[in-house]
This record gives C-alpha cells, sequence and structure tokens, in this order.
C-alpha cells in the first residue's frame, strides 16, 4: 500500500533546502529534537501534575512512546510489502505535542474557558503553530509537509477503528479544528498510535500513583491486552498490523477495538475523573486565569517598549518583554493580538515555570531589612 499524494508533496518544505546526509525526514526529526520547545516536555504533564516520583510519565516521555510505536507499526507493514517511511512516523510523533500546555488536558482546558469564543486554542493546531512560526523566534523549524500535516492532524482523542488518509494537499494554516485527517498513512498511524501510547501508560502511572489497583482492570481486557504498559502496546501494535497488512486503511480487529473502547471508558472513569486529578483541575483553571490577567495588565501598561519590562520588580514580568521582543518581527507581520501573544507565552510554560510564575504575581518578595547595629 503506497500514500496517496506524491513523494515530491511530502517532502515540499516552506522554503526549499538542499539535501544533506540525514535524509529529510530524519532531518526533521533533529530539528525538533533540538528545539526549546520540545526540551520543555520534559516538564510537562502527562495526566499527573508535577509529579514528584521520577518514574510517572511526563509529555516527553509520551511523544518518545508514540513516535517508536508509530515507527514499529510502520516497519511491521512494510514487512507485509507496503511502502511507508517510519522517519517520517517517528518526525511526527515527536513533534505531535509540542504545542501541548502546562498540567496536560486540564492546562488545555483552563486556556480554552478562559479564552472563550474570544480565541480559539487547540494544541493540535498550537503543535503546528509552534513548528510552523514560533519556533526558532518567529522563524520556525521549516519541517516537511508530511510531518507537519501529520502534527496538526494528530488528534488521538477520537474513537476510530478504521484510518485512511485524505488524498488532498491541505492548507494547513488554514485548518481550525480537529476534525481533518492525515493526507499519509504515517500521519495517520501517529493518530492510533497516541492511543495506543497513552491508554497503557496512564494505567500503569495510575496504579502507581494509588488511584486504582492492578486487579481493577477488567478480566477480558487484561486477558486480551494485558493489564501492564508494555503487553497492552504490543498487543494492539501487532493486532493493528495484523488486521491492515492487506487492506487499502489501517484499523483494529473487532474484538480488540471493543476491548480498547472498553479501557479507555475506564481510563476515563477511574483515572480522568478521579477526584485528585479532578481537583488539581481547578487549582489550574485559576492559576492561568491568574496569568492571563496579570500579562494583559502588563502589556497593557508597557506595551512595546521592551525597556520598560527589564524596570519591572518580577522576574516573570522581566522574562515576558525578553520574549515579547524576541517575537517582536514576526508578531508585527501576523499582526498578532495581545491575547494570542500571552496563550503563545503561557502554553509554552512548564508546569514548574507556570507553579513559579503564578507564586511571583501573587506572593510578594520579603523586604530585605539592613542588619541593625
Amino acid at each position: 500500500m503506497i500514500n496517496p499524494l506524491k513523494s515530491e508533496d511530502y517532502l515540499a518544505r516552506s522554503i526549499p533546502r538542499p539535501p544533506d546526509v540525514r535524509g529529510d525526514y530524519f532531518r526533521d526529526q533533529t530539528a525538533i529534537i533540538h528545539s526549546t520547545a520540545f526540551r520543555r516536555l520534559k516538564h510537562k504533564t502527562q495526566v499527573f501534575f508535577a509529579p514528584s516520583n521520577d518514574h510517572i510519565c511526563t509529555r516527553i516521555e509520551h511523544v518518545l512512546h508514540v513516535g517508536t510505536i508509530a515507527t514499529a507499526i510502520c516497519k511491521g507493514l512494510n514487512m507485509q510489502g507496503w511502502k511507508l517511511e517510519p522517519d517520517m512516523a517517528h518526525a511526527i510523533g515527536l513533534g505531535h505535542d509540542l504545542g501541548h500546555t502546562p498540567f496536560g488536558h486540564a492546562g488545555e482546558k483552563a486556556i480554552e474557558n478562559y479564552l472563550g469564543k474570544k480565541l480559539s486554542f487547540v494544541h493540535e493546531i498550537n503543535s503546528f503553530r509552534i513548528v510552523e512560526y514560533l519556533a526558532n523566534k518567529g522563524e520556525g523549524l521549516n519541517l516537511t509537509y508530511g510531518v507537519k500535516d501529520g502534527i496538526i492532524c494528530h488528534n488521538g482523542e477520537t474513537d476510530e477503528q478504521f484510518l485512511k488518509p485524505d488524498n488532498r494537499i491541505k492548507n494547513l494554516a488554514e485548518i481550525k479544528n480537529r476534525k481533518v485527517i492525515p493526507s499519509s498513512f504515517e500521519g495517520c498511524i501517529v493518530r492510533m498510535s497516541d492511543k495506543i501510547a497513552y491508554l497503557g501508560r496512564d494505567l500503569e502511572d495510575a496504579i502507581q500513583v494509588g488511584i486504582i489497583k492492578q486487579s481493577d482492570v477488567p478480566k477480558d481486557i487484561a486477558k486480551k491486552l494485558g493489564d501492564t504498559n508494555s503487553k497492552i502496546i504490543n498487543e494492539l501494535a501487532v493486532d493493528l498490523i495484523e488486521y491492515s497488512k492487506d487492506k487499502d486503511h489501517i484499523g483494529f480487529s473487532d474484538e480488540v477495538y471493543e476491548l480498547m473502547t472498553k479501557l479507555k471508558k475506564f481510563n476515563y472513569k477511574n483515572i480522568y475523573f478521579h477526584k485528585t486529578v479532578q481537583n488539581y483541575e481547578k487549582f489550574c483553571n485559576s492559576m492561568i486565569a491568574r496569568l492571563f490577567e496579570h500579562f494583559e495588565e502588563l502589556i497593557e501598561r508597557n506595551g512595546n517598549n521592551y525597556e520598560k519590562y527589564d524596570e519591572e520588580l518580577l522576574n516573570i514580568d522581566k522574562s515576558f518583554g525578553a520574549y515579547l521582543k524576541s517575537m517582536h518581527n514576526f508578531y508585527e507581520s501576523e499582526n498578532t493580538s495581545l491575547l494570542h501573544k500571552i496563550t503563545d507565552y503561557i502554553s509554552g510554560m512548564t508546569d514548574n515555570y507556570c507553579l513559579d510564575a503564578v507564586h511571583q504575581i501573587s506572593i510578594p518578595k520579603p523586604i530585605k531589612v539592613r542588619k541593625q547595629i
């Protein structure tokens, strides 16, 4: 099975570049890995906020899981006669969550709640915004079309048993929702791999945290898919390869898809809607709203006079001013709104940076008094 578009369509870049020894898709991988947005993923939440346990999954581990699962599936299908690009799938997997917020989906919801109808925020679209525009101080990463398409269309939260690539060359900058399908099998595989990656790992982390016990996993799921992350990944990936090998689309067998859907419902009920996770979401909403209000006041006070930000007392205000200055040329060319600038900044924060920022704007530093003689 081959992709619907021509090879050169997937390889196209916004700014053409001469080839080098790495190959185009491996080159995209290195561009993503070297980006500051990728580095920050190590301190961004997957499910459990700012974990003190080093073995709890963070966003960077999740994208590594997705990249390797998608690569393995591509290689498995290639052994069955397909003609896929594992390096493209791996690059999409590495970059798919660059636009995720601090505190995971709770942070995304908090930003959505604050923005309301004033500005749309979708983390898949934000990931594309980062790789195409924001990275490298407004220059972007200049990735291939195939990788960018897979990133913006990666929505792994929908319930899909089957996927077949869109056969159009899309204007990616015009995508405004999460309903658009990738234009490559590699992108479709990453979309499925996202589900495979988080279902088992979130379950394993919840057991580690103590929210659920291993014995709580429904017996039919444990028997067929397993009750550990590695078993679940293996069963789902192997089933996808076996089902898809002689089809014109990718997907899961009926039995496995039914159990996969049941596992997802189990996770939502027992993990994502657990009172421990929900309580953190309340704090997240108040923190994100407080940051928006603070930065709105700061921009209204200082505008584009970047020297005035340096005169502010708080380090976070100085840092925000430095960020705006570094992005000045891009924001002027795009005529970016005040709210969009702040959204870019907050969505790029790590959990720890966000917590520190809220602390700075909420609790004043003690006034230093000279020692009395």
